[in-house]
């Protein structure tokens, strides 16, 4: 099926659902920061990580585009993260999807820190 754009008369394919990048599947514990509005520090765990974003398991309800800060507490990776999604699991908890806006650091998989895996590549 194809689309005309809005801005030109040229056929265009419409957007296709799903993921640009792979999520790989990695449980690690995280730090999640609250901001201003929501303070304290929870310990989460992550479902699967991609270099621009993670999945992770939180007790708390976090709100759609809340910005919080992300810690792995193997190694050094850091990140100012943006709330993608945040959806009630069953029983208890919430999967959270977090989108990374700014981050520094490596994570740690498996090893010491000395084994450091960087997401960039």
């Amino acid at each position: 099926m194809k689309w005309k754009s809005r801005n030109e008369d040229r056929l265009v394919r419409p957007f296709e659902l799903g993921r640009w990048e792979k999520r790989t599947p990695m449980t690690l514990a995280v730090h999640l920061c609250g901001n201003s509005e929501r303070p304290g520090t929870e310990t989460a765990f992550t479902e699967n990580v991609s270099p621009r974003g993670v999945r992770v398991v939180s007790v708390r309800r976090w709100r759609a585009n809340e910005d919080l800060d992300f810690v792995s507490l193997p190694g050094t990776f850091r990140a100012r993260a943006r709330v993608a999604y945040c959806q009630p699991l069953s029983g208890q908890g919430y999967a959270v999807g977090l989108e990374f806006l700014e981050q520094t650091g490596r994570w740690v998989v498996g090893g010491s820190s000395a084994t450091g895996k960087s997401l960039h590549g």
